[in-house]
């Protein structure tokens, strides 16, 4: 598979190339756990382990806000599951404050002095995929802390150093290796290449410590304490900062742009979220996700409003699972969402949205005509649509590898709620882990954001990619935090997101359809099988579905890929009796609440 991630970015704009993409999951799978589903009555925690939303939970327990419980989590989950995020990483929050739906942009920024040119190699190609991930030149500028620090500034109720013990004491007491962690730490190629890394998570003969044995990591345990005693700075100035920045610099092979400036001018980012309206089953909602640069929210609600305007919603479920003609109508949407996602979606600061306004690509009409073009037979790969009278001049991106990410949902009594991804991208990140002590065991990983960028800057007709290189620039991101509320009241009724990729778009939207349209519960929802397209062939989730689906998309033209599907989808409803949260039985995480 990463020979044809190659190719694909090799090929650029290629729409042959496009057709015979298909992504390598972010993590490997760690199999499929049934999960019961969890009520509660006052709040609640999902999150991706179990150690992390017990650490919410705390917080909740203590009178803390939905925020303040994001924080313990997140802190927790950077020990507890550094595959997927932490301190070196970024974040993005949809927090809801009982009247406003707010956006929280901690992504990660390009190094000040990066320019298009920073993933091609000296022949002017793009470089392979994984030498431009395991380096210091994939390593952006990163955002979670300083974007949580403006979050509890607004809506923190507990003291910000508070929020720090319980993984300040996990951290120094030890967690154990869990099974899934274990088996990431097996198959990864790279890891072992930072001495850092090497020596926290293997043994002296190269093999991963074994599950249930007890890791401490007090150099982590040090980190966090400085950003609970300085906040923000603790972590983008002084010590630590010079440690990130001597870490990227001074990789052996592939060293990075990033500099003490680019950490202390960070700023984070308030958006205005991006919310539209969507009907089921004569039911209205009012959907809320995450603007630009995530191009989470715009590809699920094109997706939703699609198949909206064609026959989806007649077709029933068939033994439970969606039928051969659904999935055929909602990998066709998918095709068209995703060639929308290449052409147009990038870091606002940077490019212009169609027709000056992202709402466009959500316009009902635009939508009922990009529908139009679905067939009984597959288009395979779609074009980018025009949703005003000005075409765009950039060129499309073409598609390539993209990882990483943990999810966490949280409603806390007083009413408020959040949906939060977070990640560090590939598993692992750069595989780069920074300490600031020598003697100590332990650090934090490094995210590779950057490789979110086009490696390639322009089209095969010269035009530029909307999300090419340039400094200051956040890459753009699937993550796809999402709000649901009753439309006609107001009252919130779901808080979901997923990780996996560019397939957590799917991830969620899966689960927004069965919850919303289906009327699963939560649980049920994110049990069912996974699928999607990226605008290629049609992915499906090995083994859950049966050989007459499978061919049933064959003889509609399409291309069928069989795959594990790692999702990590978590989210709590708001239903009449309390709450209702799911987490995703391919992973280890679950929902913690009184």
């Amino acid at each position: 598979m990463r020979n044809a991630c190659a190719l694909v970015i090799g090929c650029a704009l290629s729409l042959v190339c496009r057709a015979q993409f298909a992504p390598d999951m972010p993590e490997d799978n760690s199999g499929f756990t049934p999960k019961p589903g969890w009520s509660s009555k006052r709040h609640a925690v999902a999150a991706a382990n179990p150690l992390a939303a017990q650490a919410g939970l705390q917080m909740l327990r203590a009178g803390g806000s939905a925020i303040d419980a994001a924080i313990a989590t997140q802190m927790v989950l950077a020990l507890v599951e550094p595959q997927s995020s932490g301190l070196g990483g970024g974040a993005l929050l949809l927090h809801f404050n009982g009247v406003l739906v707010e956006a929280y942009d901690g992504r990660e920024t390009a190094p000040s002095t990066a320019d298009e040119k920073l993933f091609l190699a000296a022949d002017g190609k793009p470089m392979p995929f994984f030498e431009a991930v395991v380096s210091g030149r994939s390593v952006g500028t990163p955002g979670a802390i300083s974007m949580l620090e403006l979050a509890h500034k607004e809506y923190g109720k507990l003291p910000w150093s508070k929020l720090f013990d319980p993984a300040i004491m996990l951290a120094e007491e030890g967690f154990q290796i869990s099974a899934r962690l274990h088996l990431q730490l097996s198959r990864d190629r790279y890891l072992r290449q930072d001495p850092v890394a090497a020596r926290y998570f293997y043994r002296p003969d190269g093999s991963p410590r074994e599950v249930g044995s007890r890791l401490r990591n007090p150099e982590l345990a040090a980190v966090l304490r400085k950003i609970a005693a300085q906040g923000s700075k603790g972590l983008m100035q002084g010590e630590v900062a010079q440690a990130i920045v001597d870490k990227v610099r001074s990789h052996p092979a592939n060293p990075g742009l990033l500099t003490l400036d680019d950490l202390r001018n960070y700023k984070p980012v308030k958006r205005a979220a991006l919310c539209h309206d969507y009907s089921a089953q004569a039911r209205a909602f009012r959907i809320c996700g995450f603007p630009p640069p995530s191009s989470g929210a715009l590809a699920i609600g094109q997706i939703l409003g699609i198949l909206a305007h064609t026959r989806a919603g007649t077709l029933p479920l068939q033994n439970g699972l969606p039928s051969a003609e659904w999935l055929h109508l909602y990998t066709e949407a998918s095709r068209l969402a995703f060639a929308d996602r290449a052409q147009y979606l990038a870091d606002p600061e940077f490019v212009q949205p169609p027709a000056g306004d992202w709402m466009s690509l959500l316009a009902p009409g635009y939508l009922a005509e990009r529908a139009g073009l679905i067939q009984d037979s597959s288009m395979r790969t779609a074009r980018a649509g025009q949703p005003g009278p000005v075409k765009t001049s950039y060129a499309p991106m073409a598609e390539q590898p993209e990882y990483g990410t943990s999810h966490i949902s949280i409603v806390d009594g007083d009413g408020n709620a959040l949906a939060m991804t977070t990640t560090v991208e590939n598993q692992f990140g750069s595989r780069q882990m920074v300490s600031t002590d020598a003697n100590r065991d332990g650090g934090f990983l490094l995210n590779n954001e950057l490789t979110d960028f086009s490696f390639a800057p322009t089209g095969t007709t010269g035009e530029a990619v909307a999300n090419r290189v340039e400094p200051g620039k956040r890459p753009r991101s699937s993550m796809a935090p999402t709000l649901v509320f009753e439309k006609d009241s107001g009252k919130l009724r779901l808080t979901v997101g997923s990780s996996g990729g560019p397939m957590l778009i799917h991830f969620t939207a899966k689960t927004l359809y069965g919850m919303l349209y289906w009327e699963m519960d939560a649980q049920r929802a994110i049990d069912l099988p996974n699928f999607g397209s990226l605008n290629g062939p049609s992915l499906i989730e090995a083994g859950r579905f049966p050989t007459a689906t499978l061919e049933g998309l064959r003889s509609r033209g399409a291309t069928v890929r069989e795959q594990s599907m790692a999702s990590g989808t978590q989210a709590i409803e708001i239903t009449p009796s309390g709450l209702f949260g799911g987490a995703d039985p391919r992973r280890e995480g679950v929902v913690r609440g009184d």
